[in-house]
């Protein structure tokens, strides 16, 4: 909150005459370190991609249903296609290299007019660069719709953007270079704005001052203003009941397990193996995990034991700051700091690596009068318990609303609550 950073994301992609995807290189860095996925398709229907993390080298299989799209290109395919008309509507399979997943999109095209863009730009008097000439350009308004949320943007003829907002309010816009380099020098020099925090334009106030939201056993809250189905709402602690949700915070003190780690059975698999960018098998998170619980790697151990040791020790371990990352264990243990995707993800691997079956769980949680956008982790105790080691809490409070299990692809589902969601706290119930 208040804190500003600069990344830099670079995707490269070889595409075949069609404009289907070939190979393609996506790399983010920031202040925490450098991530790298290099991907080739093979046929239409395998992807092998290597991951790159602080060091750490995976490579990976996709199984396609289809030959996959790249999103910027999916206009331009729509166009070459001869697709551009009002009415018309085509289902294109879309690949995301930051999450390294496909998702059905369906392109709608709304209306046909004409923009006026700038087309070349010169010095005024003050040394300001301004549009000298306008040209007007036949524009087609397009929809493209994905898990219920819809991108609106302005394409020209063959389909190159003229204009684009994205659910989270940002936009642009085609122009000249001396105008947007113009632009880009100005916003740096005006500073940091608190309207222009991203954490707080997508938080939600709360009804209700909860202050110590540790203190409840239960929370009821009604959800309205988005459409429920399809997110994991209901489920361990969570109970969905139409528009009401009851959060029950579990009791430590009533948890029993009746095995020993390393988690005997087969039922939570997923669970339990590595992932991209969950490397438990990775020889620095065994040792990470076996020092956290002082205890030989594969040992039996008491698994209640072991995740409250993890909790507490990712807690102290990493520096709380706001990153902009695709979180990576092996990176996360490597700069120990991040928010609470880093917490996040450095827990399962954890867990994991000492077979204790651990996943991802995606939401939203109550801090200071409102409700933010936040993820912890899920351990299985015999059933799933919410911990959260970003904020030390173990389990976590009833204050936290799971929406979504599962990594980056899944959590993609989240850009369908953002500036539509409300929460009403209806009713609490306190420790005694």
């Amino acid at each position: 909150l208040g804190q500003t950073g600069t990344a830099v994301v670079r995707t490269r992609v070889d595409l075949d005459p069609s404009l289907q995807m070939r190979d393609f290189t996506f790399s983010l860095d920031s202040e925490v370190g450098r991530f790298e996925a290099n991907g080739t398709v093979r046929g239409d229907t395998l992807l092998d991609v290597e991951i790159v993390s602080q060091g750490s080298r995976q490579t990976v299989s996709y199984r396609l249903a289809e030959a996959p799209v790249f999103a910027a290109i999916v206009p331009i395919r729509i166009a070459m296609a001869g697709d551009l008309e009002v009415g018309s509507r085509v289902r294109v399979p879309v690949f995301d290299p930051s999450t390294l997943s496909t998702r059905p999109v369906e392109v709608r095209v709304l209306e046909h007019d004409t923009l006026v863009v700038p087309d070349s730009a010169s010095i005024d008097a003050a040394g300001r660069w301004k549009a000298a000439s306008w040209d007007s350009v036949p524009a087609w308004r397009i929809a493209e719709v994905f898990g219920g949320v819809s991108i609106e943007s302005w394409v020209d003829d063959d389909g190159r953007v003229l204009r684009s907002e994205s659910p989270l309010g940002f936009a642009m816009e085609k122009t000249e270079f001396e105008l947007s380099s113009q632009a880009v020098a100005e916003a740096r020099g005006a500073g940091f704005s608190t309207d222009e925090d991203v954490i707080l334009a997508t938080a939600i106030q709360s009804n209700v001052d909860l202050e110590d939201a540790t203190a409840y056993d239960e929370l009821r809250f009604v959800l309205s203003g988005v459409d429920l189905d399809g997110f994991d709402l209901d489920g361990g602690r969570q109970t969905l009941r139409g528009d009401t949700l009851i959060v029950r915070k579990e009791d430590w003190s009533t948890i029993e397990t009746d095995f020993r780690l390393p988690y005997p059975r087969m039922d939570l698999r997923e669970a339990l193996e590595p992932e991209p960018l969950i490397q438990s098998a990775d020889p620095r998170i065994i040792e990470m995990a076996e020092q956290l619980t002082s205890r030989p790697v594969y040992g039996p151990r008491n698994p209640r034991r072991v995740a409250q040791e993890l909790a507490v020790g990712v807690h102290r371990m990493l520096e709380k700051s706001i990153t902009f990352s695709v979180p990576s264990a092996v990176q996360v243990l490597e700069t120990l700091q991040g928010d609470c995707n880093e917490h996040t993800v450095l827990y399962v691997a954890l867990a994991r690596a000492l077979g204790l079956p651990a996943r991802t769980a995606v939401g939203l949680v109550y801090l200071d009068g409102s409700f933010f956008y936040h993820a912890w982790p899920e351990v299985w105790l015999g059933e799933w318990v919410a911990v959260d080691p970003t904020f030390g809490q173990f389990p976590a409070d009833a204050a936290h609303i799971r929406f979504v299990v599962g990594g980056l692809a899944q959590q993609v589902e989240l850009v369908r609550l953002i500036g539509r969601l409300d929460i009403d706290v209806v009713e609490n119930f306190r420790a005694d």
